[in-house]
């Protein structure tokens, strides 16, 4: 590339966007080609967003004393639209395909060094999908505090909204959790819910649940209440009593499992930090009554796991936990011998995983006997929290890749987590002390199975109908590779990328992967199923923000000037 790279991210479409000083590039992850290449300069992460289940990323760039955002193909760098009415850095987005809608959320004046109570005051554009037109904006009443994308002592960095759940699309409305729950028509951006509540509680990031939804109701969380919101009218139907800090909401078929404590990261300072009362509630969906509460985890918990349809599994510090689902009586309790326990999940022979950063152990969910333990400890003493970083990275691709039933039962009927169509950047963060937020999040941060599109790939005809092609087709190469291709060639190519991305789509993912020294420094692949290590691949070069991609088995680094993609070895 013409520069060190600054940064580089995987999209759904198995291509990386990455960047150096001067220019803006798209690369092909299978093979490297550099699908097109942008003048664009000191561009940050934040700068460049996908726009889930499209084609499309969002640019926005000063030009002298002029800011705009452009969106354009992903495959071709084709500039869609352009607005200069969207000015500041894109924070989060939400996508309606139905209606071809577009929320976009952008703070302006984001640089600073880390601090305590740096707040800014966001935007949120409501915008034409296809053709950038905007309809309506709302800008929040009053400032909120942001989290730094980086916790450096004497260097500058972005903040974001990464503490924040991301807008959703619900039944013609959009709501938005960054001062508590408003709810907007979609189409006019006329306010028709308002309940306002401190978010972050504690200063601590991420202690309200991503909301989820059955086929009547919306759940949400906040200053410990869980709410329901009718679908229907957009008004509250009940809500709880105070159950403690609510990161986490399950929707099974009439019930609601509800996680209260857990271990945050702190605004300030990145720092991971308990908050009790640590354990479950069961709520009646219908409801909202308690149907029982377990509060008997100590110092610690993970997520929720569902083993089957009678048992609810959670780990605490010490000890793996079995509940009976109907009762919350405690089933089995026994010790998980993990340090710093941050995930629980639940893998194809049936087995409960509990894991952090440097292990993960294998139980028998009814029992809890141990079946198997694999450890591997990160190398070095010295950039502690480098280190920590690539471990935490390591461990959390697996819920960026793996198995959508990780946390219950096959068979499981979930409420679908509102998560599809929603994007944070979350989940490309290197440095989250909170493995355990990362992991529950990331694990419904998956590519959307829906699909619309903007660019060249929309006005391509040639090798089939209009229904083959939204099948089979996707935007292609830059220009001047498709005025030397033929119609036939370049639906093949496109062809090409809808294949993969759809791969993705459906991709399980059967490793953890654990930061470690063996003959060298690098990344061991341990299978959930068994505990064995079977993958290594070395990274001597310290790079806390790889990318592992599994769709071609390969791992993927930034050294100096080059993007590098190395593959595994078996073990």
């Amino acid at each position: 590339m013409d520069g060190p790279v600054r940064f580089y991210q995987m999209t759904d479409w198995d291509v990386i966007v990455a960047a150096t000083e001067r220019s803006l590039y798209a690369i092909d992850a299978q093979t490297g080609e550099t699908l097109w290449r942008r003048r664009a300069r000191n561009l940050d992460e934040r700068d460049v967003a996908p726009v889930p289940g499209t084609d499309l990323i969002l640019l926005s760039y000063a030009e002298k004393d002029r800011a705009r955002m452009e969106a354009l193909d992903l495959l071709s760098g084709e500039a869609v639209w352009r607005s200069e009415r969207l000015r500041g850095q894109v924070m989060q987005m939400a996508v309606d395909l139905n209606q071809r809608l577009l929320a976009v959320t952008v703070v302006r004046k984001t640089k600073e060094r880390p601090r305590e109570g740096f707040k800014q005051r966001p935007t949120v554009h409501l915008l034409d999908l296809q053709t950038g037109e905007e309809r309506w904006r709302r800008e929040l009443g009053s400032e909120i505090e942001m989290l730094p994308a980086r916790w450096t002592e004497n260097e500058e960095t972005v903040y974001t909204l990464d503490n924040y759940r991301a807008p959703l699309f619900l039944d013609g409305r959009l709501y938005l959790f960054y001062d508590g729950v408003t709810a907007y028509d979609a189409s006019t951006g006329k306010e028709l819910l308002r309940e306002r509540f401190r978010v972050n509680e504690e200063g601590l990031a991420l202690t309200e649940a991503d909301p989820v939804f059955d086929e009547r109701l919306l759940y949400v969380s906040g200053r410990g209440r869980v709410r329901a919101i009718s679908r229907t009218t957009g008004k509250v139907v009940w809500e709880t009593k105070d159950l403690g800090t609510t990161p986490e909401i399950i929707v099974t078929d009439g019930v609601l499992f509800v996680r209260t404590g857990g271990t945050f990261a702190r605004v300030r300072d990145g720092a991971a930090i308990a908050r009790g009362p640590y354990g479950v509630s069961a709520i009646d969906k219908e409801t909202g009554r308690t149907l029982w509460q377990y509060k008997g985890a100590d110092r610690g918990i993970t997520n929720i796991v569902l083993s089957d349809p009678a048992t609810v599994v959670v780990a605490d510090r010490d000890d793996l936990i079995a509940l009976d689902a109907a009762t919350g009586k405690r089933l089995a309790k026994v010790p998980h011998g993990i340090e710093d326990a941050a995930f629980a999940l639940l893998n194809e022979r049936g087995h409960v995983l509990v894991g952090g950063k440097n292990e993960i152990a294998a139980f028998d969910p009814r029992s809890g006997q141990a079946i198997w333990r694999a450890r591997y400890t990160p190398p070095g003493r010295g950039l502690l929290r480098t280190v920590a970083a690539i471990a935490a990275r390591a461990v959390s691709f697996y819920f960026r890749y793996g198995a959508l039933f990780s946390f219950a039962y096959r068979g499981a009927q979930f409420a679908r987590a509102a998560s599809a169509l929603r994007w944070s950047g979350l989940h490309a963060r290197a440095d989250l002390t909170d493995l355990t937020s990362l992991v529950t999040d990331a694990a419904r941060e998956r590519a959307s199975s829906r699909l619309a599109l903007f660019g060249r790939a929309a006005n391509l005809r040639g090798g089939g109908s209009r229904t083959i092609f939204e099948r089979a087709g996707d935007a292609d190469l830059q220009d001047r590779l498709l005025d030397r291709l033929d119609p036939t060639r370049q639906f093949d190519r496109l062809a090409n990328f809808l294949r993969r991305r759809e791969r993705l789509v459906a991709l399980r993912v059967g490793w953890i992967y654990f930061y470690t020294q063996m003959r060298e420094r690098g990344l061991v692949g341990v299978n959930i199923n068994t505990g064995r290590a079977e993958r290594f691949v070395v990274m001597s070069k310290v790079d806390p923000r790889f990318i592992v991609n599994e769709a071609d088995g390969s791992i993927i680094i930034a050294d100096d000037d080059k993007l590098i993609a190395k593959s595994y070895a078996l073990l």
